[in-house]
């Protein structure tokens, strides 16, 4: 079920994730190769349009050099 908390916390998750993204200098294509996921649903991510599974967080905080708790930490920060 979807609740106004709920939107933000995707809207937020896909800011970081978009910032934690470019601090390396990553495409969108490049991010999704390394994570091994498509380059389409990255670009989901970071416009508020889907929701990340556990796993999909795992493998990006991975592909970005970070670890999960760090994702969530600024992502906890920004809320």
């Amino acid at each position: 079920m979807e609740t106004p908390e709920t939107d933000r916390l995707r809207e937020v998750f896909g800011e970081v994730l978009r910032a934690k993204r470019k601090e390396q200098k990553l495409s969108q294509e490049e991010l999704a190769g390394r994570a091994g996921i498509a380059m389409r649903y990255v670009s989901l991510l970071e416009c508020n349009k889907r929701q990340p599974t556990i796993s999909t967080l795992y493998v990006l905080s991975q592909a970005l050099g970070i670890s999960m708790s760090e994702f969530v930490s600024e992502i906890e920060q920004r809320l």
